[in-house]
Parts: structure tokens; sequence; C-alpha cells
């Protein structure tokens, strides 16, 4: 059992971390612990290392990321949700490559192990809604959305739209705004 100040510290410490690296890939440990107004042995005694700590972020954002289908797709049409939900997935992708460079090889590949099966379950979700609807061809499969919208990432972020709207033209929801 956790307690709850300790909890608290570490809430705190991911929150800026987040936005430390958000502004600076290379933020110190130590420039955390003081953004967090934490000392440097709370920091180190929740996160070993700069990597254990960008790899708890990551998981964390990959958390939300997934919990967040049930909400979507309660409060949107199963097109629009999908939109939204791999808007916010190629914007982790970006998070996660922009940090890459902190990452050994090892870590990269623990992150696609503990992340890939969630984020299929997740796409599963999504596409198996919009083919309930009739607004997604029922041979989509959630491995090649997966790969298509990986290489979006890679794109300037203001192609994101006009890219992820090729993928769900290829979906079969063009003009299908009910689905």
């Amino acid at each position: 059992m956790v307690r709850s100040d300790a909890r608290e510290n570490r809430a705190r410490i991911l929150a800026a971390a987040r936005l430390a690296f958000a502004e600076d890939g290379d933020t110190s440990m130590n420039q955390i612990a003081q953004r967090a107004g934490v000392g440097p042995g709370t920091l180190y005694r929740n996160y070993p290392s700069r990597e254990a700590l960008i790899l708890d972020i990551y998981q964390d954002e990959v958390d939300l990321l997934i919990g967040s289908v049930p909400e979507l797709l309660a409060t949107l049409t199963p097109r629009e949700a999908l939109r939204s939900w791999t808007t916010e997935l190629v914007d982790a992708m970006r998070k996660k490559h922009a940090l890459g460079a902190a990452l050994s090889p090892d870590a990269h590949r623990s992150i696609t192990e503990h992340t890939y099966g969630p984020v299929i379950a997740a796409i599963t979700q999504l596409l198996d809604a919009g083919k309930r609807a009739g607004g997604i061809r029922a041979d989509a499969e959630p491995g090649d959305f997966l790969q298509l919208t990986g290489a979006m990432w890679r794109a300037a972020p203001d192609r994101t739209q006009p890219m992820l709207q090729l993928i769900l033209d290829g979906l079969g929801v063009s003009g299908d705004l009910s689905a």
C-alpha cells in the first residue's frame, strides 16, 4: 500500500517531468525534482533512472489514451471517435519519438511490447463500432490501421488530418458522417 503523500509526490514528479520534457528533452533529473517540489532522493526513490521516468510518462499517456475509447464512443459517432483517438495516438507517438534518444533499444522494445496489445484492443473497439454502424468496411484490420497511422507521426503536424482523412476514406467511411 502506497501512502497518499508518496502517491502525490509521484504524480507531481510525472506532471513536472511531462512539462519539462515538452519544453526541453534534455532536462536534468535535478531540474525535474526542483519543478516537482521534491528532493533528489524522492525523485530517485520513485525513478532510479531518467529512462524509468520517461517510460512511466509514456505508459501513463498510453493508459489515458486507451481509457478514453469508451467515452469517445459514448459522445461521438464512431468515425469522429476514431478520428479524435487517432489524432491523440499520433501525438503520443511524436512525444515518444522525441524522447526516444534517451531510451535504450531494450526500453523501446519493452514499451512496444507492453503497449501493443492494449492499443490494438482500443483500435478494435473503435473499428468494431464503425462496422456495426455500417460506416467501416468489414475487412478493416486493427493491425493494418496501426501500421498506417504509425507512419503519420513522421509527417509535419499540419499533415495529420489530411493523411488521416485518406486513411478514413480507405476504410469506407468517407462522406458517412453518421457512422
